[in-house]
């Protein structure tokens, strides 16, 4: 047998659909992630796709997070938007879906914003893990500003954050940093700034490009449209799950190699 496999000789997944996840993580992991529970909030090009990654990955519970409806332009890089969802909320659109991949998910959607006032809805308390992927500055410093709160004690959840996806082309830009050390982003930049003015000097992981923004912009009611692609933006929320994934099975093999 090839170096690095091992024969799965037992198996704690009885449900067929994660059968490829535990040959390749272990029942152990499996087992973690249906204990752990997740926020998404921000379901567009890419928080969109980090939630549906979480549940075809076992996830055992998750909640999302999003006020707007769907719309035409959401066609190109949001995984619910549909020409049959025009005019739905997100977070609902989202939600049959989720569990239309996973029935046994206990999945809680909220057709809200989020912000400082609105934060006490949503349990951020309770989850292992928030994925943030707000558009919205004010509103993107309040979640990581409240998460990091909620995480001073060894409970509380561990924050992902999603920066600017839009005006790139290249997903192979994309990479992973502390928030301090992420460099060639314009909204990370105005994230630290913005962090910095309030105070914050917390640590946690960002998923952002380095590559220079580029495309046209435009303006309706009074807000700036900038361009995007489905390549990049999913790319992003996939690479967010994969830190929750990843956490997840990595504690989970400490634990099993501890009680060995």
């Amino acid at each position: 047998m090839a170096a690095g496999f091992s024969k799965l000789t037992s198996t704690v997944n009885k449900h067929q659909e994660f059968q490829r996840l535990e040959l390749l993580a272990g029942g152990a992991a499996l087992a973690a992630l249906e204990q752990k529970n997740a926020v998404v909030a921000g379901l567009g090009g890419v928080g969109s796709w980090a939630a549906e990654a979480l549940v075809r990955s076992g996830i055992g519970g998750i909640t999302i997070i999003d006020n707007d409806t769907v719309c035409t332009t959401n066609i190109n890089r949001q995984i619910q938007a549909l020409h049959t969802t025009l005019g739905l909320s997100k977070a609902e659109v989202l939600k049959n879906r989720l569990l239309e991949i996973n029935h046994r998910c206990n999945v809680t959607a909220f057709n809200q914003i989020f912000s400082r006032d609105t934060s006490g809805q949503f349990g951020i308390e309770k989850a292992d893990y928030v994925i943030d992927a707000i558009d919205s500055l004010a509103h993107k410093l309040d979640l990581i500003q409240i998460t990091q709160e909620t995480g001073l004690s060894e409970e509380g959840p561990v924050l992902f954050s999603s920066m600017g996806m839009a005006c790139r082309l290249d997903p192979a830009r994309i990479k992973t940093a502390d928030i301090w050390k992420s460099s060639g982003c314009p909204l990370a930049r105005l994230v630290r700034q913005g962090l910095r003015k309030r105070g914050y000097d917390g640590h946690f992981t960002v998923v952002y490009s380095d590559e220079p923004p580029k495309g046209a912009s435009l303006e309706s009611s009074g807000k700036k449209i900038n361009g995007s692609v489905v390549t990049v933006t999913a790319s992003a929320g996939m690479i967010l799950a994969s830190l929750v994934i990843r956490d997840i099975i990595a504690k989970a093999d400490k634990g099993t190699n501890c009680n060995g």
